[in-house]
């Protein structure tokens, strides 16, 4: 990273740190929640973390590279475990890891130049769990939902914007990809989210820069990612692997925030 983009970074880390601390308040309320939502349909687990700060952020120097923050749902099973406390370390996440690792030309590993984030730190056994906490939890728990993906969108923006204002002279712009196209539309857990980056990408005022480097994708859980994007590059067979992506990103992007 150069000077520039390592500050951003790590005033990132500290206010997004600060916040999960501060909500671990929640615990008490969370927990009960999170095993009754999972207690329908889940096998049991050892539940740990309620809402889970990724620890992999402590571990970037100013030497690492930061190619692309992916951007999931919310922690789950696997993420929330004491000896991970990690994004995407569960079956989503090896499914993007090996795609990375077989596609060298696309210059990203994903457990060193990606940035994981997600859109609540509030864990879940599955995605829509949310749905249970939102209808049975307490007003507070409504209101930390809410309130998490409104400040993990405009951490996530910024954040991305200092990267790509920073980098060094002709290296390529950072990406970022917000993963999970069903929950950003129609009646999805993730509106919220979706419109407070709509926002913090500067829409009223034209868009920044930045904002030519974000796309969406399908989920990398149940292969939905790479379904998508293999039906995508067998209908336009004359692009290369990474203006698929681009095109693919852009086409979702725009159909999720008309942009």
């Amino acid at each position: 990273m150069t000077q520039g983009q390592w500050l951003a970074f790590s005033a990132f880390r500290e206010e997004y740190r600060a916040l999960c601390r501060d909500w671990e308040r929640y615990a008490p309320l969370l927990l009960p929640l999170q095993a009754a939502a999972a207690a329908a349909d889940t096998p049991p687990y050892p539940l740990e973390t309620p809402l889970v700060y990724n620890r992999a952020y402590d571990e970037l120097c100013s030497g690492d590279d930061i190619a692309l923050i992916v951007i999931g749902d919310n922690p789950g099973k696997e993420e929330q475990l004491a000896r991970n406390r990690r994004y995407l370390v569960g079956q989503s996440g090896r499914v993007a890891e090996g795609f990375f690792r077989r596609n060298p030309e696309l210059h990203v590993d994903f457990r060193k130049n990606a940035l994981i984030m997600n859109k609540t730190p509030v864990h879940t056994a599955k995605t829509a769990h949310l749905r249970y906490l939102l209808r049975n939890g307490a007003p507070e728990v409504q209101a930390l939902i809410a309130e998490s993906q409104r400040r993990m969108a405009v951490l996530a923006a910024t954040l991305h914007q200092r990267l790509v204002e920073c980098r060094a002279d002709g290296s390529p712009a950072p990406q970022l990809w917000l993963v999970g196209y069903a929950e950003l539309k129609g009646k999805g857990l993730f509106l919220g989210y979706r419109d407070a980056l709509k926002a913090a990408y500067g829409a009223e005022q034209g868009f920044c820069p930045a904002w030519e480097h974000v796309f969406v994708y399908q989920h990398f859980s149940m292969n939905r990612f790479l379904v998508d994007l293999n039906a995508f590059r067998a209908a336009h067979p004359e692009l290369s692997l990474p203006a698929s992506l681009a095109a693919l990103g852009l086409q979702h992007r725009r159909e999720i925030f008309l942009a």
